[in-house]
Order: structure tokens, then sequence, then C-alpha cells
């Protein structure tokens, strides 16, 4: 993780430092040499831990609790440093073109660093307190009579080595009282190593609902973020994590389906692997998910990752509902902006195309437990045939049209 960014990291600690020392510091304060050293201390020893993180293989040291408390010094130290310098430069710029003599960047970058710690202290503090229920009611074509009003519950992306206990309770038992047909899981169960999941053994045991629970894989449950471990491990951790799955009494569908029956009415429930683009894992196989499933069937499709929706699913499929995880809402949002609107187009909610659906959840949990304004969710999602519309009215027409 730090590994790919390292650079970008020192530059960003140690070039603001630069500035702010040259303009506002040596110049302007009668300090001793020694105060004017401690400058440079926070600087120097951000740098050094991101060089030590930067040599780690894996995507993450397995102490996440250090970490964490390094990405937070990041937010408390290197970003606001590196705000107030950006706005300061543009200010210079602002007052070289039009003969100002006051540098109003300077305080445009104060008032953006008091926001910016205010969003850090927040989201690490309390952002991963809330749980919100989302209801959603998707209109969908050929829904099967008998399946008009199912309801699924969804969950996704609760990334269990830094989920609290206490959250992931609330959401089961919030989960189970909705008393949903069905529950499906979207992937992301772990962050890199199976030994995170058994502590939540018996409280995931407990999620129960008419037709089961089903679950998929997401890009963090597999091997790809230990990458050094002998290939003998990783396979034997990869199958440790599909086994917690039926441990906890979850039907783990890996490009595969499973048939839900109301009577003489039917819908398929399927399930890919992973299909990401790089760097993450792609192991998905759309033609196997479906095989021997009618066109003509209702398809329920769980795809962690939201981008196969357009690339694989909608050109490759009839499928008609896909349900995805994977983005997180990018764990906060500002004026509602979110960081995942600049990597995708599907990142958070429903989105439709030609009659078909995808609803992407921003999950419960994240790999770092850091919320702003994007609260842990699950998700109610109510199933409706479309509302007949009527024609235009003629002599002896009784006929309704589908939109």
């Amino acid at each position: 993780m730090i590994a790919r960014i390292f650079i970008f990291i020192i530059l960003a600690t140690l070039l603001p430092d630069l500035y702010i020392y040259r303009r506002y510091i040596r110049h302007r304060f009668d300090l001793s040499l020694v105060m004017r050293l401690l400058w440079w201390v926070p600087g120097a020893a951000m740098v050094a831990v991101t060089l030590v993180y930067a040599m780690i293989d894996d995507f993450a040291p397995a102490n996440l609790t250090l970490f964490n408390i390094y990405l937070f010094m990041l937010g408390l130290i290197v970003v606001p440093k590196l705000l107030f310098v950006l706005s300061s430069i543009a200010g210079r710029g602002v007052r070289r073109m039009t003969g100002g003599t006051r540098n109003w960047g300077n305080y445009f970058g104060l008032l953006l660093v008091l926001g910016q710690l205010y969003v850090l202290f927040t989201g690490s503090m309390t952002g991963t307190d809330s749980l919100r229920v989302r209801r959603v009611t998707i209109s969908v074509p050929n829904l099967p009579k008998s399946f008009d009003g199912y309801r699924i519950v969804q969950f996704s992306d609760i990334h269990l080595g830094s989920m609290r206990s206490e959250l992931l309770e609330r959401a089961v038992e919030q989960m189970n009282r909705q008393r949903p047909d069905m529950i499906v899981f979207t992937g992301d169960i772990q962050n890199m190593r199976p030994d995170e999941l058994t502590r939540h053994t018996s409280t995931l045991r407990r999620l129960h609902a008419k037709d089961g629970v089903y679950s998929v894989l997401g890009n963090h449950d597999y091997s790809e973020y230990v990458p050094k471990l002998p290939m003998q491990q990783r396979r034997h951790n990869e199958q440790l994590t599909r086994e917690f799955h039926a441990n906890v009494g979850w039907q783990l569908l890996l490009n595969d389906h499973r048939i839900i029956r109301r009577g003489s009415d039917s819908i398929v429930i399927a399930g890919e692997e992973n299909d990401g683009l790089p760097p993450f894992p792609s192991k998905a196989d759309l033609k196997r998910t479906l095989r021997g499933v009618s066109p003509r069937s209702f398809v329920v499709m769980l795809q962690h990752d939201p981008s196969a929706w357009r690339r694989s699913i909608l050109p490759g499929s009839n499928v008609q509902l896909t349900l995805s995880g994977h983005t997180h809402g990018g764990q906060m949002s500002l004026f509602g902006l979110r960081p995942t609107n600049l990597t995708g187009r599907e990142d958070d909610g429903l989105y439709q195309q030609s009659g078909r659906a995808l609803f992407v959840s921003t999950g419960l949990g994240g790999f770092v437990p850091f919320r702003f304004n994007m609260d842990p969710e699950v998700v109610e999602i109510t199933l409706r045939s479309p509302t007949p519309q009527p024609l235009p009215r003629r002599e002896g027409s009784g006929m309704y049209c589908y939109l």
C-alpha cells in the first residue's frame, strides 16, 4: 500500500516543510538553532516511518493498530501543511496578477486546514459509530409474480480485521429484525488474512433469512495482499477464508448459482468471483456462473466489483439485477462529492440502463476505520414489478404497457 505511493508521501512531507521554513520561520522569528531544528523533527519522523512501511512486502503490516496511527498522523501533520502551502502558492500567484499587497491564500489555507482537521477527527473518532438502514425499492421487468415484494437484505465490505464487534453485532441484529426473504453479502470479509475472522464467528452465525444467506468473495478475500507467502500457504489461506463462509452458515457462490422457488415461479441467485481491473484480482467466469440458466430466467447477480456491470455483465448476459460493494462510497462525502467519483462511474446507490439495474452498497466497514458523512450501512431491497401504465384510452382497448 505505502510502497505504491511512498515517493509522493515523502515529497508531500518535505516540500511543504521547506516552503514554510523559508518563508515564515527562518527570517521572521528570533528562534534559537535548536528551535529551528525542532521544526524538522515531525516531518523527519514521518519520512522515516514511511520508508519502513514502504519496505513491507505485504499490502499492510500485520499490526494494523500502529499502521492506523501512522495514517492518522499523516492526516494530522502532513496533509494540513500541504493544503496550506498549496493555497499559499496559489494566493501568491493571484497577488502578482492583481497587484495586491496581501496573500489571501494564506487565510484561505488556514480555513482549509481547520476544515480538514474537522473531517479527520470526526471521521476517525465518531464516523464509524452510526449505522443506517437504506431502504430501496427496485422496479425490474420480468420479475415473476410470486416474487413481487421479495425482500433482500444486502451488506458488504465488513473487513473483519478492522471491524468493531459492537458495530457488527448491531448490524446483524438490524438485518435479522428486517425478517428478509434473503440476505446477501457482496464481498471483502477480511483485510488480508483468514485469522482475522474467527473472533466474529458467533456473531455472524446469528444471521438468518427464509431462503438463506448467500455470499461472494471480494478482492481482499484472496492472497494478493500477502504476495510473499509460499504458494502453498497462500492457497491454504484462501481455503480457510472460503471455509469460514460455510462455518457461519452462508452459501458461498464461486462462479455458481442457486434457484429460489415460490410455487411454480423461480428466480436465480448467482454469484461471481471478483471481477476487477488491475491491480485487483480478476477471477470471474460469467459463462460458468450462468451455465444452465435460461435466458428468460430472472437473475440476481452478486459481484463485488461494480465496474464489472458495464464491462461484462451488461454485454454478456441478460442479468436483470446486480448487487455490488467494493467502493465504500470513498468512505467520505463532502458536498455530495466522493473520492470514488473520480475512479468509477457507479460507486453508490442505484443505477439503471435498458430495464436492468445495479445497486452499489457503500458497505459496513473498511480497511481503514474512517468514515465522514458516509455511515456504515445495511440495505433492504424490495423487488417490484413495474407499475402498469395505461395506454391512451381507445374504444375497446384494455391493454397496458410496462415501462
